[in-house]
């Protein structure tokens, strides 16, 4: 039959895996680092991997291909999930209760994302809830030679998303909505050892070298201030030139989403000090 069926162009791929993530029908796979449509009866021609591709490289066209086979897609679903029951089981608490040891543990996912069957599980969009009963803590005493010492408590993360590359991340996933977000230089959190706490605390990270990366971010950038409802928006930068990329993207970005969002820039020196903020 002819029908409308998805078409990858292998050439704008970056071998990302995302597309592979949002296919719940199995139909796509990463092929020698490439996207590819593995199966047409198993595409249901809804689309759901077009927006999450940061490449474009997805779309429809009209072609003689087989029927969407919604029994086999079940077949192969349920083929899926006892691998990756068999994989729980591998884990289990060593007293015979799975996941058991891990019942109160802090900052755990907020959801369970399934494994990829061909692609990058560093591609799994996810929101990561922080246990506020972790904060700073105290510092600890202990007794070394005869007298009381402080150790400093360990530093603590506030990353609350994955992945942070701006090109990684699909415009439309929920941890953007009512989100403040930071758009940061990849070297600003290596320069400014309170980058954690003073930054990303509370914020939704994306990273990004304009120098390194190809393209511009400002499309990306724009997609998702256009789809979500977004507080506010840091820019963290360091003092070079070519990091005025970044801070221009976001400025596009700005001016395009059709939004009054507010924002700031925050300049860092190649030493780690905090220039203008």
């Amino acid at each position: 039959m002819v029908r409308k069926i998805i078409k990858i162009d292998e050439d704008k791929c970056n071998g990302c895996g995302l597309c592979v993530s949002a296919c719940h029908e199995g139909a796509i796979g990463l092929v020698d680092g490439k996207a590819r449509l593995l199966r047409d009866d198993y595409c249901d021609g809804l689309g759901n991997c077009l927006p999450v591709c940061p490449m474009e490289a997805i779309s429809f066209e009209e072609r003689e291909a087989a029927g969407y086979d919604e029994a086999a897609v079940a077949v192969n679903a349920a083929a899926g999930a006892a691998g990756a029951a068999g994989a729980d089981d591998k884990v289990a608490d060593p007293h015979g209760t799975p996941d058991a040891h891990f019942a109160d543990a802090p900052d755990r996912e907020t959801t369970h994302t399934e494994p990829l069957p061909c692609g990058c599980p560093g591609t799994n969009a996810k929101a990561i809830e922080r246990d506020v009963r972790h904060g700073t803590g105290h510092a600890e005493h202990t007794a070394h030679a005869g007298h009381a010492t402080h150790a400093a408590p360990p530093a603590e993360t506030h990353l609350n998303q994955w992945p942070v590359q701006i090109k990684l991340v699909p415009p439309n996933a929920p941890y953007f909505n009512n989100a403040h977000l930071l758009v940061a230089a990849d070297c600003a959190a290596y320069a400014y050892g309170g980058f954690h706490k003073e930054y990303m605390r509370n914020r939704i990270t994306l990273i990004g070298c304009p120098k390194l990366d190809e393209g511009d971010y400002s499309e990306k950038l724009t997609a998702i201030l256009k789809a979500n409802t977004i507080k506010t928006v840091t820019v963290a930068r360091m003092e070079v030139p070519c990091c005025g990329g970044i801070e221009n993207a976001v400025r596009t970005a700005l001016r395009n989403c059709g939004k009054m969002i507010p924002w700031q820039v925050v300049t860092i020196s190649t030493d780690g000090r905090i220039l203008e903020d």
